[in-house]
């Protein structure tokens, strides 16, 4: 089979991973890349032997997909020329800036029935692969995904930034309907929220406490998760899964989950091309990322809301 002819759109500092995926990857060959900043789409192409845009719609009749990875503001705009240019697309998490946003892609790339697939790259990882096929009725988890801080993606906010990795695979794990959030978040290094903490309660009673930090000494991603008889941790880093079962007897056995490593970023865009090749609709469709991306809206008002509190509660009751 011929490779796919695949394009980049924005090739900053985390589009040019996926510029050397493309390159890595034998079922696909890197045509082009495109970039507002003229230079910068230049550069990068030399160094790979592939043509430089500043426009998508010039990739019309190059590439067969492209990979979008451009600031999310401009998701949709991207995504929906690009759909219209009649390519295939996997579009960076979170899959745009907005509800709206995100059904004005949904619907262009089923009007022009093409492959859409939003970049939860976390549901790649082999820990996480590993999970999906062991949890069975998850009835509580702790999570924490913590960065030190970095000077990219600050035009978001830790929720759509990081925290929706997280929300994506709760959302995939638990399968049930949010029946309250509570959130609290603040903002140090930015005018964005750069530390979060929710709560989710699931209907069926699963809870879910899950921690996002741009502002760590470290960095952390881990996830924990409590169902009948059994514990399951899982580090994202470094791709393991460890199971604790409580036996018949009481007795606790400990089993290390087979998993294979690989690059989730790698993994992901085998995905894709598979969409691509069968036309079938990925798992991580528009509508799966437009429910994730609903989902931290909800966790964003709710901080909203609570800041209000305390602010309301530090004019009427704090003293200096």
């Amino acid at each position: 089979m011929a490779a796919i002819r695949v394009a980049v759109a924005g090739v900053g500092e985390f589009g040019r991973n996926h510029v050397r995926v493309v390159k890595q990857s034998p079922r696909a060959e890197l045509v082009a890349v495109v970039d507002s900043n003229g230079a910068r789409a230049s550069e990068v192409a030399a160094a790979n032997g592939c043509l430089a845009f500043t426009d998508a719609r010039e990739l019309a009749g190059i590439a067969d997909a492209a990979i979008v990875a451009v600031p999310t503001s401009a998701h949709a705009d991207a995504g929906c020329a690009l759909v219209e240019a009649g390519l295939d697309v996997l579009i960076e998490k979170p899959i745009a800036a907005d509800l709206d946003s995100a059904d004005r892609l949904i619907q262009a790339s089923e009007a022009r029935h093409r492959i859409l697939q939003v970049g939860h790259l976390e549901r790649f990882n082999p820990a996480v692969m590993a999970l999906e096929k062991i949890a069975r009725l998850p009835l509580f988890f702790e999570i924490h995904r913590m960065s030190v801080f970095s000077p990219r993606s600050l035009d978001t906010d830790v929720v759509l930034d990081l925290m929706i990795h997280d929300i994506d695979i709760l959302l995939s794990l638990v399968d049930r309907q949010i029946e309250e959030i509570r959130a609290a978040g603040i903002s140090i290094l930015t005018g964005k929220v750069d530390i979060a903490n929710v709560r989710l309660q699931f209907a069926g009673g699963c809870i879910a406490n899950v921690t996002a930090s741009r502002v760590s000494t470290e960095k952390v991603r881990k996830l924990r998760l409590f169902q009948p008889s059994q514990y399951i941790s899982i580090d994202y880093s470094r791709q393991d899964a460890a199971v604790f079962s409580v036996g018949a007897d009481r007795r606790i056995s400990f089993q290390q989950l087979p998993v294979t490593q690989g690059e989730p970023l790698a993994l992901q865009f085998e995905a894709f091309l598979d969409a691509v090749e069968t036309r079938q609709t990925p798992k991580l469709n528009g509508h799966a990322g437009r429910l994730n991306l609903r989902v931290a809206l909800d966790i964003l008002a709710k901080i909203e809301e609570h800041s209000r509190v305390v602010a309301q509660s530090l004019v009427s009751s704090w003293k200096p």
